[in-house]
């Protein structure tokens, strides 16, 4: 009985929903009544929180962080003011894409625009850097599998704005427009593969397909008319990579642990038993880890951990077909801030009022005068020409083509990261 009552006090205490409820509102299509799984959430201060899980529910969000925003891309975003409501029906929203015209059989690279919203957060125990991005990016995908042109499906940066908040334990906080920190994610996730299409849906005998993992669902495929969306789960099994080959490395590094690695593709004008990347209307991507790399302990304390989380929308805002000389001449081409201006997306929603006051916090900086307060470091002032020999640029050509130079370099970056572990431990000592 004592047992019982402790239960029904640490109930009341805590305020723990029991049953479905403790696992939050569900998220579901208001025409299918399909649950939504990997749906975004924001945060009442704009920032990303999480995604919802495969059934929809919404576990990620606190009492304290409502009003939240829910976002699914294909859908109309939603605000939700309070966790007192079981589902929560987004409403699609119809994205046509333009028709392609291909001017003649040379036309055989798809050169495709996008537009990247980025929301990535670097945090230690101590200070914490989150990050809004705008980007234009571009893509390069040959058509014909036979053209010797192989382009790009990564994206490459056309332009870049982005926007940083710093803020440490005491709740100080300011912001910049560059970081010395490369935390992010986004840059390593390009256009996804092309696959067949589950029977299942092409003989619309379903409308929803799911591919199962040991233990949770890998893929979740939902078709409705031409329309089609997946949601993918890279740690739910190993096939999941199949989707970001570029990702193995990190995946198989023992050095980054990987708590969430999700992906949700949308596409329309799906009128064919495979996917096409013609359909591909955009796509978003949620990646949670626990390290980035060693380069990223100058970040914090030598012995404390470190979270990164990249959350990263990409709209397809134009695609054309052209030729292998025009993409050519688009590979070497320079872009600057003068040359490209960042297109948002008509079906990207308005952003959030606390990223407004960030990017106007931002804008608002006197550079100048930030850089004029800043001493000079006079180690960076250039030097005079530095003349060689003839013998020594031989005898360094000859350590090059042997393999010494990059012996030598590998073995003193070793002894600069061994020099840099031994000072941080010790300066971490002194502080305690």
């Amino acid at each position: 009985m004592v047992k019982l009552h402790l239960l029904v006090i640490a109930i009341l205490v805590l305020g723990v929903p029991m049953g479905i409820r403790a696992q939050g509102p569900v998220v579901a299509d208001s025409l299918s009544h399909l649950p939504l799984a990997n749906a975004s959430v924001f945060g009442c201060n704009g920032n990303f929180i999480g995604t919802s899980d495969s059934k929809g529910h919404v576990s990620c969000a606190t009492p304290a962080d409502y009003p939240i925003t829910l976002r699914y891309m294909g859908f109309h975003e939603k605000s939700v003011p309070s966790s007192d409501v079981d589902t929560i029906f987004l409403q699609e929203h119809i994205t046509e894409l333009s028709e392609i015209v291909v001017e003649s059989r040379q036309d055989k690279i798809l050169h495709i625009l996008g537009y990247v919203r980025e929301y990535s957060t670097l945090a230690s125990y101590t200070d914490t850097i989150t990050l809004f991005r705008e980007k234009m990016v571009d893509y390069m995908l040959p058509s014909d599998p036979k053209t010797k042109y192989r382009g790009w499906r990564q994206p490459r940066i056309l332009k870049s704005q982005s926007y940083y908040r710093f803020t440490d334990d005491k709740g100080l906080d300011s912001v910049s427009a560059i970081c010395n920190q490369y935390f992010t994610w986004a840059d390593w996730i390009g256009i996804p593969p092309e696959y067949d299409i589950p029977s299942r849906l092409t003989d619309n005998t379903c409308e929803s397909d799911t591919l199962m993992g040991k233990y949770s669902p890998v893929e979740i495929w939902n078709k409705h008319d031409d329309k089609l969306t997946i949601d993918i789960d890279i740690l739910a099994d190993t096939i999941g990579i199949r989707w970001m080959p570029s990702m193995r490395y990190f995946l198989k590094n023992d050095n980054i642990n990987f708590e969430q690695f999700r992906i949700h593709l949308n596409y329309n004008n799906i009128n064919d038993d495979a996917l096409s990347v013609v359909g591909l209307t955009g796509f978003s991507y949620n990646i949670d880890s626990r390290g980035r790399g060693r380069g990223m302990f100058q970040f914090n304390r030598y012995d404390e951990p470190f979270f990164v989380t990249t959350y990263t929308e990409v709209y397809i805002v134009d695609r054309e077909y052209i030729t292998v000389k025009e993409a050519k001449k688009w590979e070497k081409h320079s872009f600057g801030n003068e040359n490209i201006d960042i297109i948002e997306s008509p079906d990207a929603p308005a952003l959030h009022p606390e990223i407004l006051t960030l990017i106007a916090r931002v804008n608002n900086i006197d550079n100048d005068s930030v850089r004029m307060s800043q001493p000079p470091d006079y180690r960076l002032a250039g030097h005079g020409p530095i003349y060689r020999s003839l013998g020594y640029r031989a005898l360094q050509l000859l350590k090059v083509a042997t393999g010494i130079s990059r012996l030598k370099a590998n073995n003193d970056m070793n002894r600069r990261w061994n020099e840099f572990k031994r000072q941080q431990v010790l300066r971490n000592r002194q502080k305690e």
